[in-house]
């Protein structure tokens, strides 16, 4: 053989190496030579942030995601033993559709209870750093989803995963690091498709996912209640809150006798009748029930206008499409229109466009819980049902079975099959070298958004359906 031939053999297999890297989707496990990123300190800022907050940087951590608001927050534990919310990172990328992900190659970003232990932070991984999410976990495997590296990374590029931007991931990825050799021996996710509030609630109060939501509803409602870690167990494959007894090593079987904390779960069941109330209210006063149907996920507003790799970019150019549903049927109102805000302006009668509130650099607050309704607001459980439609009042009395022992109807998911095949060549942002990291631009990517401003939902002309409420992407 002569040494050209060997050269253009090892070239060509440098070339598929390169482009399999490429391909790999979620995969962090490609190495990236070891740059030494992983060992990164927390930045100053955010140590002093945790010392005004009554932490430190050995104390355990709790992570929370929600998809629609594209939010990934970091919680962090008191001297008190309660959590509280220390930062809210506008997340870069993620892929798919609100639900859970059900199979290997649906893009979707799974929703659930996820255990993230040290074996599972990667300091070599191809996108910045990352840490895998532990999907599928007891729940998933009980109705036999299929799939597995789902990340949390850097390089703004998802196929399943939640994606940050570098500087979020070295950051995130520290705190984590530090909490885990402070002895805490894992960290809980609590992935969302929103923001349980509501709002929300009564607008996808109609999607074939909401009794699968109404159970991770009620482990944010112990979350919030107690500002502790919920203990997750798995059984009847149901999540189970709260419950000690219950662990995960029989998903499919019956559940056990549940033994309880009886102050917290009389806590809980008053969070959430409260929370009933007002998505009754709601419906009453005539919020319809939507679907969201993305091109291929989103990212948070706060990253319109900015330059820099995403993957897929064509997929989050426009608001997600908002799709009435009728209230009896379920099914589609006949006309759907697709907004985005360069359009909606010009319907005849359309209220002007609002500019939300720019995004402030700081700390994000705690979101104020859903329990906190003043007497004779809007939502106030007084006249629950006056003047409601027969619709209303019949939606009114399912909802109020919410979180109850009904029939399991968890597996009747919605999957996500994409409207057209997604191209497997479609090529991901280049890979960052240890050169380009978060000292080429830090303070831009370590922007923490408070949110506090969403957009204006707008009043179409007559003759258009009511859209509009996912935020910009």
């Amino acid at each position: 053989m002569t040494r050209s031939f060997w050269g253009s053999r090892l070239a060509a297999f440098a070339l598929a190496a390169s482009l399999a890297a490429m391909l790999a989707g979620c995969d962090g496990d490609q190495l990236a030579g070891g740059s030494g990123r992983s060992l990164s300190p927390i930045p100053p800022q955010t140590i002093a942030l945790m010392q005004q907050m009554d932490t430190a940087t050995s104390s355990p951590v709790l992570i929370r995601t929600y998809k629609k608001e594209a939010e990934f927050e970091i919680w962090k534990m008191k001297t008190d033993g309660r959590y509280a919310l220390l930062k809210t990172y506008p997340m870069c990328r993620w892929s798919g559709q609100l639900g859970p992900k059900t199979r290997e190659g649906d893009r979707q970003v799974p929703e659930g209870f996820y255990p993230i232990t040290p074996g599972q932070m990667n300091p070599n991984s191809n996108y910045y750093l990352s840490f895998n999410v532990g999907y599928p976990n007891a729940y998933d495997r009980a109705f036999g989803r299929t799939g597995g590296t789902i990340m949390v990374h850097g390089a703004c590029s998802s196929a399943g995963c939640f994606s940050m931007t570098d500087a979020q991931i070295a950051e995130i990825y520290a705190i984590a690091r530090d909490a885990f050799n402070g002895g805490q021996r894992e960290i809980q996710m609590q992935s969302y498709p929103f923001h349980m509030t509501a709002e929300n609630l009564a607008k996808h109060r109609l999607d074939p996912n909401i009794d699968f939501w109404k159970q991770l509803k009620n482990g944010s409602d112990h979350f919030e209640v107690t500002k502790a870690e919920p203990q997750v167990g798995v059984c009847a494959k149901r999540y189970v809150f709260g419950a000690p007894n219950v662990g995960d090593s029989n998903p499919t079987g019956t559940c056990p006798a549940l033994h309880r904390d009886e102050q917290v779960e009389a806590d809980v069941a008053a969070k959430q009748a409260r929370d009933d109330a007002a998505v009754a209210q709601l419906v009453a006063q005539g919020v319809k029930p939507i679907e969201l149907v993305y091109d291929d996920g989103g990212q948070n507003p706060s990253f319109i206008g900015q330059k820099g790799d995403v993957s897929r970019p064509d997929a989050i150019t426009a608001s997600p499409t908002e799709v009435v549903l009728d209230d009896k049927t379920g099914q589609p109102v006949p006309t759907v229109v697709k907004v985005a805000e360069a359009t909606q302006a010009q319907h005849v009668g359309a209220a002007p466009v609002v500019a939300s509130a720019p995004a402030q650099t700081m700390v994000a607050q705690a979101p104020a819980s859903s329990d906190a309704t003043p007497a004779g607001s809007p939502l106030s459980p007084v006249g629950l049902v006056g003047g409601a439609t027969d619709a209303s009042q019949s939606f009114v009395k399912k909802w109020l079975s919410f979180g109850g022992d009904a029939a399991d109807a968890s597996s009747a998911v919605k999957v996500y099959e994409p409207a057209q095949p997604v191209p497997s060549d479609v090529p991901l942002p280049p890979r960052r070298n240890a050169a380009n990291d978060s000292a080429s631009k830090p303070q831009a990517s370590l922007k923490v958004q408070s949110f506090a401003a969403r957009p204006t939902q707008l009043k179409p002309a007559p003759g258009t359906l009511a859209l509009a409420a996912a935020p910009s992407q």
